[in-house]
């Protein structure tokens, strides 16, 4: 990289600081409305793939969610203590943990897309140009991941 080039980077232009206020504007805003769930924006995003699958392992929602299980496992604990989620060995192979919704963790799906609804909304995007931008941040990630890889 030229000095030059060196000398024109500064924080508003940086894409990582971009995603970083981002992510923090939004966690702003979502607080309020998770609250009233009683869920954290991690346990949210874990209900997330619950609502849409019902049931899950470990193994799956480590890699849907990019955690690693020592992150996973306390915020599970929380949700089936909160009674939103059920932890059980899989029947076939008892290295298996299966996780699924219950039914009062189901209960809060509604909610909770209405979350996600409101926080599209407060963006001043259209549904398109939401998720153009989201599909634009993975492909990000990903290539930043596969650089991390190398």
């Amino acid at each position: 990289m030229s000095d030059d080039i060196a000398k024109q980077i500064k924080l508003d232009v940086l894409i990582c600081f971009a995603a970083y206020s981002a992510s923090h504007a939004f966690s702003r805003f979502y607080r309020p409305l998770l609250d009233k769930l009683g869920l954290t924006y991690p346990q949210f995003i874990v209900m997330m793939v619950l609502w849409e699958k019902g049931q899950t392992t470990m193994k799956a929602l480590t890699e849907e969610l990019l955690l690693d299980s020592n992150t996973l496992t306390p915020l599970l604990k929380k949700l089936e203590a909160a009674g939103l989620v059920q932890r059980s060995r899989n029947r076939d192979d008892e290295r298996v943990l299966d996780v699924a919704a219950t039914d009062k963790g189901m209960a809060l799906k509604l909610d909770g897309q209405r979350a996600s609804l409101a926080l599209a909304e407060a963006t001043g995007e259209t549904l398109e140009g939401v998720l153009e931008l989201q599909q634009r941040l993975t492909r990000m990630r990903e290539h930043v991941e596969k650089s991390l890889a190398a």
